[in-house]
């Protein structure tokens, strides 16, 4: 196969960012499915997981406002404490920060609630600082339809990429020959993958066996 590591994501080049997908900054988003939200992040989480992708959780003031991480998603990580901060820009917050570099890699993906605030401005600092950023957007989600977009289009304008997170999932994958990894990504895709996901249930169903 051939190498495109300069344009296509591998596993051991990235580590990802879930931030601040706590139950007060739900309740603040506006436009969008939150149901839908919740089940695109847990995949993304589930995602790395399979992959063996570093994944930084963090979120903003948990004892004092926002409440816990998301249950759902906590519990891919069950022995991973959140970094919790005070800072909305969580680039800012010296721990968060420390873990992003601790890892060594310099493609950093995130998701997050708010996308025009708690997504938008780590990735506008991260590139600032020299690492390729990614957001999820599929995973993020505004306090408005118009401010998600105006976040979208500014990190854009930066210079930061947006993913889906089943994209993500698929580039990740990128041969089905891959079988280390084959029967966990489709069992994750017909988990939480919507219609692709029932599809794939269709075929192991009804397409003869050899």
């Amino acid at each position: 196969m051939y190498n495109y590591k300069d344009v296509l994501l591998a596993p051991e080049d990235i580590v990802i960012a879930i931030i601040d997908e706590e139950p007060q900054m739900f309740f603040g988003v506006e436009g969008f499915n939150r149901a839908q939200i919740m089940n695109n992040v847990v995949g993304l989480a589930k995602a790395a997981k399979i992959f063996n992708v570093p994944v930084i959780l963090s979120t903003v003031q948990a004892k004092e406002f926002s409440g816990p991480m998301y249950s759902k998603l906590q519990e891919v990580y069950p022995n991973q404490t959140p970094i919790d901060r005070t800072t909305l820009n969580s680039w800012e917050d010296e721990n968060f920060k420390a873990a992003v570099m601790a890892t060594g890699r310099k493609k950093l993906i995130i998701a997050g609630l708010w996308t025009e605030v708690c997504v938008a401005l780590p990735a506008l600092c991260a590139k600032r600082d020299g690492y390729d950023v990614y957001f999820v957007s599929d995973a993020c989600g505004g306090s408005s339809k118009d401010a998600h977009d105006m976040a979208v289009q500014r990190m854009i304008q930066a210079g930061v990429k947006p993913l889906t997170w089943q994209a993500l999932l698929l580039e990740l994958q990128r041969d089905w020959a891959n079988s280390a990894t084959y029967t966990p990504v489709t069992n994750l895709i017909q988990q939480v993958g919507g219609v692709y996901g029932l599809g794939l249930e269709y075929a192991n169903e009804m397409i003869p066996k050899n």
